[in-house]
């Protein structure tokens, strides 16, 4: 999510629906720009599912991963979206990688995150294979690792475009709809000159478990093992992997929040957060960054001035 400054302290409105396989929230201070803002919130959310989805023939992305290496040239949202991916690469070290794209086709994620088979509900990221302290009996189900892909990635700005390694495929979901929540929030301040605050809906109320977060300026992101999973045959999938294989991380963290100045920032450091493990926590903790993350024993740390929950042993 992200918010920009507010110049107001009216009652704040909300509008609510579905986009980009998740359901989006918008909240203003001024109620009676409402209507405005949402068409400027879907306008921006149509030029992102256009320039990078990867679930949709006619997309930007889509012609660029049809065209893996030959240099394509590309229009200036899905520039700005490359130049965040690999932003998040080069920051991480790898561990949010773009190029993991062919290894998410193999593992069942293949099309739209509302058309796959979900796991039960009383299939949780603690009684599937993420307790297990080995390696799976089977056959890994991924064999897409291509090291350091994101590296040969070439972008150029005159003219405005990007050639892919022959072999890769490009999956911009660590940062792209971040993006969106950044671009759109953005726009709507732009043009009203209100408080803004553009997210994503992660199915818990108000009255779920857990801290309620005010934020009045800059982002906050949450990444988890425990929501976007999907079933690849009998074995339960999850989105983040580990680019040193192409498989499922083994989930250390259930969750990672995240504040940052910029929702791409926050979701970098979520993202990455789950897949380094137990070295997150100093990672995060050297950048500075206000952190939570919640193991999968329900286990919470608190990091680089993150409040605790009231009466909690938080770490």
């Amino acid at each position: 999510m992200l918010a920009v400054p507010q110049r107001s302290r009216g009652e704040v409105a909300t509008a609510c629906w579905q986009a980009l396989g998740t359901t989006v929230v918008v909240c203003i201070t001024a109620e009676q720009a409402l209507a405005e803002a949402r068409v400027l919130v879907e306008a921006e959310l149509d030029a992102i599912d256009r320039a990078c989805s990867r679930f949709r023939a006619d997309s930007e992305l889509e012609l660029v991963n049809a065209s893996a290496g030959r240099f394509m040239v590309v229009g200036p949202l899905l520039l700005e979206a490359l130049d965040a991916a690999l932003r998040a690469a080069w920051l991480t070290d790898g561990a949010v990688d773009p190029t993991l794209g062919e290894a998410l086709v193999l593992g069942g994620y293949s099309r739209d995150w509302s058309e796959l088979t979900h796991p039960p509900a009383r299939v949780t990221a603690e009684s599937d294979a993420d307790r297990r302290s080995g390696p799976p009996a089977a056959a890994p189900i991924v064999r897409a690792r291509r090291a350091s892909g994101w590296r040969l990635i070439e972008i150029g700005h005159d003219p405005p475009g990007v050639r892919i390694p022959a072999g890769v495929r490009l999956d911009l979901g660590a940062t792209a709809k971040a993006l969106a929540a950044d671009r759109a929030a953005a726009a709507v301040h732009a043009a009203i000159g209100e408080g803004v605050l553009v997210t994503d809906d992660h199915r818990a109320g108000p009255d779920a478990p857990g801290q309620t977060i005010a934020i009045t300026s800059g982002a906050l992101a949450t990444s988890s093992t425990t929501v976007r999973r999907w079933l690849k045959g009998t074995r339960v999938m999850h989105h983040i992997l580990d680019p040193s294989t192409g498989e499922p991380v083994r989930p250390v963290w259930r969750t990672a929040s995240v504040a940052a100045s910029s929702c791409v920032d926050a979701n970098i450091a979520s993202t990455a957060a789950l897949v380094q493990g137990r070295p997150a926590l100093r990672w995060l903790s050297e950048l500075r960054l206000p952190s939570r993350l919640v193991s999968v024993s329900g286990e919470v740390h608190v990091i680089a001035g993150w409040p605790p929950d009231p009466g909690s042993n938080d770490r």
